[in-house]
């Protein structure tokens, strides 16, 4: 009886789109899909920081094109979209956060949270998937918050809950067209979005108090996490939550 093989993580030949790819997790998961030898084209919205990050790849070897997009224009991004074309693999980093306590916040701190991490997520999955290679991948970056709660993170909870739920239906949906789609969801990652939270004491130690793991995350902690999901090592894995939280949430 022959053995078993091991399925690949090779991700050569294949295309993918990274959304929010200038800086932190998005940048970590261009740089690992490429690395695993995907063709990467990075969607960020400022040129600024986003035209380095492509450069810098470039410089190491990899494959990397960078294109300006704001995902929170539905009309640009279905037309993104088209312009690059079918891709095997995307992965949305893009993300925000506006804190605050749930009876201080304000109308506009929700809008832009909910425009960002839920209509925008949930439009550009649509516009790829509609696109997508038979055995496509899905990966939305999600958060530990997707599946409990945080003071001042009512809002943020909300959108991150709200995406977990649009990944479960679309991995339905999308399933008979072999097109996997799940999260990953990260603790706090060290990020400069995040270094305002892990710089103040009373939040670090809360964080902590919290990772069951001795330290918190770095952005290396989740490509490896975007590699197996895009791969064929995960080819029977849709429609989950892959936690990578520090065992946060398990209690």
């Amino acid at each position: 009886m022959p053995l078993p093989r091991t399925p690949s993580f090779d991700l050569t030949g294949k295309r993918a789109l990274v959304a929010g790819a200038s800086r932190g997790i998005g940048l970590g998961a261009a740089v690992a899909l490429a690395e695993a030898g995907a063709q990467v084209v990075m969607v960020a919205r400022g040129r600024e920081a986003l035209e380095p990050a492509v450069a810098e790849m470039v410089a190491a070897g990899l494959s990397a094109e960078g294109m300006v997009a704001d995902i929170t224009d539905l009309a640009a991004t279905a037309a993104l979209v088209e312009r690059i074309g079918p891709v095997d693999i995307l992965c949305n980093a893009a993300g925000l956060a506006r804190h605050s306590a749930a009876l201080e916040t304000v109308e506009a701190d929700y809008d832009v949270v909910m425009d960002v991490n839920v209509k925008a997520a949930y439009f550009l999955a649509r516009e790829a998937a509609a696109r997508m290679r038979a055995g496509g991948s899905i990966i939305q970056i999600s958060s530990q918050m997707g599946h409990v709660g945080g003071p001042d993170r009512a809002v943020y909870c909300a959108s991150k809950h709200a995406l977990e739920g649009m990944t479960r239906a679309m991995a339905i949906e999308w399933g008979p067209r072999n097109i996997r789609v799940n999260t990953i969801c990260p603790t706090f990652v060290k990020t400069t979005l995040s270094a305002p939270t892990l710089d103040d004491p009373a939040q670090r130690e809360w964080i902590e108090s919290k990772i069951k793991l001795p330290r918190v995350a770095e952005v290396e902690d989740i490509m490896g996490a975007v590699v197996f999901l895009a791969s064929d090592a995960a080819a029977m894995v849709t429609g989950t939550a892959l936690m990578v939280d520090g065992g946060w949430t398990a209690g």
